[in-house]
């Protein structure tokens, strides 16, 4: 069969997004339980969005190029193969009502076949600007969106000029396909602005200014084709190590701030005419600034409380709003903080050679709820699973939490 990953062409929308083919403009369409949903992508986010989808009465069909991945233990099918063979590609496509996908390393060309097959939520064109930093960082500048001022690098290009311009210190990222840390490193002085300039020779690259933040928040936005839109309540992250270490929800942000990180993140989801969910990831500086960080057109880590503390979790309203289905409650049902499990919890000390997490410690807690999600390999850094903890307020579930991670 003939490859036909290079035969899309664009064309403009009022949104200033390119249109694929196969591009539906159908508002209020509805794929009803039964039918058969797809997901590119077979890690934890694709294994938690197919037992939402599950237990709504959908099948899942999972397209993954590792063998056995998290997502293939609950998935109806799974094809394991790689993202640009194409006979496999086509096959899945033609088998799902809807695709959707899991994270943003999903190389382009192939959305854009699956696109003239099927419907694909969010829409290439979402995918297409949030998985490239610069891409990203220029769409938030064009539409107005308040961003952290950076300066672009081309291949090969003077990277200590465009630190100069941003000032130090700054951040160093890749343009493309970056997450938890990776591809990034900080500069704040002569000699780490050397070392990055060596490190990303040949590389396209985005320069950040460093910004002294009160705190991280995040936004998860849900929305429909025909429009409805619903946003989950404003997280406060806590990362360590640049992986994401806790989330507290509510945010323990005035409630002025919580009202317009919302106000945003809703806008830019409109903008982008997202189908499905986004996630919108902030800074709040220290003058009391909300700038935009980082965009994610899927379900996010940060969303992971809502499996527990809400009335209808992110999985749950990713699978409604690529179905057309009327959005659920997104309020909290106790104020609750999601920790991250990583494979660090399994790593050996002389005490305790190859010691398993005391699991027991968070079973036995009446208010938390263990996650975990079948990896195989505990790597450092490598997310395994998460809990959740409930209590009368953020504070408190976060002491709870904080006690319950050092238990493990």
């Amino acid at each position: 069969m003939p490859s036909e990953f290079g035969t899309y062409r664009e064309s403009r929308c009022k949104t200033g997004l390119p249109q694929g083919r196969g591009r539906s403009q159908i508002a209020g369409f509805m794929i009803l339980p039964g039918s058969t949903l797809g997901v590119l992508g077979g890690g934890q986010l694709g294994r938690m969005f197919a037992q939402a989808a599950q237990s709504l009465g959908y099948r899942v069909h999972v397209f993954e190029p590792a063998a056995d991945c998290p997502a293939s233990a609950v998935a109806n099918r799974t094809f394991t193969a790689d993202y640009r063979n194409e006979e496999e590609l086509v096959a899945f496509a033609r088998s799902c009502a809807a695709v959707t996908y899991e994270f943003e390393n999903v190389p382009v060309e192939p959305l854009w076949k699956i696109e003239s097959l099927t419907r694909l939520l969010p829409h290439s064109s979402v995918l297409e600007i949030c998985q490239n930093r610069l891409r990203e960082k220029m769409w938030l500048k064009k539409q107005g969106f308040p961003h952290v001022p950076f300066a672009e690098v081309e291949v090969n290009g003077d990277l200590a000029a465009a630190a100069r311009r941003v000032g130090l210190p700054c951040v160093v990222k890749t343009a493309d396909f970056g997450y938890d840390g990776k591809g990034q490193r900080k500069v704040s002085d002569d000699a780490s602005l050397a070392a990055a300039a060596s490190a990303f020779a040949g590389t396209r690259a985005v320069v950040e200014r460093y910004v002294d933040f009160k705190c991280e928040l995040s936004v998860i936005i849900a929305r429909t084709e025909a429009g409805e839109a619903r946003a989950f309540p404003v997280a406060e992250n806590i990362h360590t190590k640049h992986i994401l270490d806790f989330t507290i929800v509510p945010a323990r942000v005035p409630a002025a701030v919580a009202k317009e990180a919302e106000a945003l993140a809703l806008a830019i989801a409109e903008r982008l005419q997202v189908v499905g969910l986004l996630a919108v990831e902030l800074f709040l500086s220290d003058r009391g600034e909300l700038m935009v960080n980082e965009l994610a057109p899927r379900p996010h880590n940060s969303g992971h409380w809502s499996l527990d503390g809400a009335r209808t979790s992110q999985f749950e309203q990713h699978v409604r709003a690529i179905c057309g289905l009327p959005l659920g409650d997104v309020g909290v049902r106790d104020p609750s903080v999601m920790v991250n499990i990583l494979g660090d919890a399994w790593k050996p000390t002389v005490s305790a050679p190859g010691v398993t997490p005391n699991w027991s410690a968070i079973l036995r807690a009446p208010r938390a709820k263990l996650h975990l999600y079948g990896k195989g390999e505990a790597r450092v850094g490598r997310k395994m699973g998460h809990f959740t903890v409930m209590a009368e307020s953020a504070d408190a579930a976060l002491d709870q939490a904080r006690d319950l991670k050092s238990q493990l």
